[in-house]
């Protein structure tokens, strides 16, 4: 595997973007693991990270690549500061960015990644977990997976509990007055029936939780959201918290779960 540190410019934020990437790379060690793998129409990963994280918290918090060297996958890992994956009231466009401006900054960077829907997943944590399930429920053409790891995925339910940890006018700043966030584009809740009737393709979504994190409940909500509207899915929970440990080991899951052999 090539990890590989990147400064590019995002047009869409109008500033210098930092982005870790994981590339598959033919090897061949006398000591440690030799990886082999196509180097074309390589799968790929954006892997999202949450309030307090960057582009590199994933590669430093868990062994990431070492558990993707053998899947012949690649990983993005981009930094979008505490936007929330969403073009904001103050005028920073987090969601253009991470839908539309990121994938096609990727794919001239990096032409060996697919350009395919059933080889592209998203994956995130908390705040990332948002982001991955906005990106498959709003993106649906674009990601035939997408996971969501202790996920903020029932903004429009937790307004208490969004003002306990940053005060009124940081949200307010990102997604404009709290009580309109229900039924908008930044309310999966609301992406989940739009999405529905639209009657587009749903990607394969796999949702997480620890059973002592205080998003437990929003996550249960979400899965019978999707449960109720026939969407595929995947819920599970286990022993844990918000925290680093439970994020590592699940990582390892989703990895498993992801599609990887079509």
């Amino acid at each position: 595997m090539a990890f590989l540190q990147a400064n590019i410019y995002s047009n869409s934020l109008e500033m210098e973007v930092s982005l870790n990437v994981i590339l598959p790379q033919k090897t061949e060690k006398k000591i440690g693991t030799a990886t082999e793998g196509n180097l074309t129409d390589v799968p790929v990963l954006y892997l999202l990270h949450g309030m307090g994280g960057n582009h590199s918290v994933w590669e430093r918090r868990t062994s990431v690549e070492r558990y993707v060297a053998d899947l012949g996958l690649a990983v993005i890992m981009p930094s979008t500061d505490l936007g929330w994956y969403t073009d904001t009231t103050y005028d920073m466009n987090y969601w253009t960015f991470i839908s539309e401006e990121l994938p096609q900054i990727c794919h001239e960077l990096f032409p060996q990644l697919t350009t395919k829907r059933e080889k592209t997943f998203a994956c995130g944590l908390s705040m990332g977990g948002y982001g991955a399930l906005k990106l498959g429920l709003a993106k649906s053409e674009n990601f035939a997976a997408v996971a969501s790891l202790s996920g903020a995925v029932d903004l429009a339910g937790g307004v208490n509990d969004l003002l306990s940890i940053r005060g009124k006018n940081y949200w307010e700043g990102i997604f404009g007055p709290l009580e309109k966030i229900q039924g908008s584009v930044n309310d999966p809740m609301f992406l989940v029936e739009r999405l529905v009737k639209e009657q587009k393709k749903a990607p394969a979504i796999f949702l997480c939780c620890g059973e002592d994190d205080p998003l437990l409940y929003a996550n249960k909500k979400m899965a019978a959201t999707l449960a109720e509207n026939n969407i595929k899915h995947t819920f599970e929970t286990g022993p844990g918290v918000h925290d680093w440990l439970f994020w590592d080991t699940w990582i390892q899951k989703v990895l498993a779960w992801l599609p990887l052999d079509k």
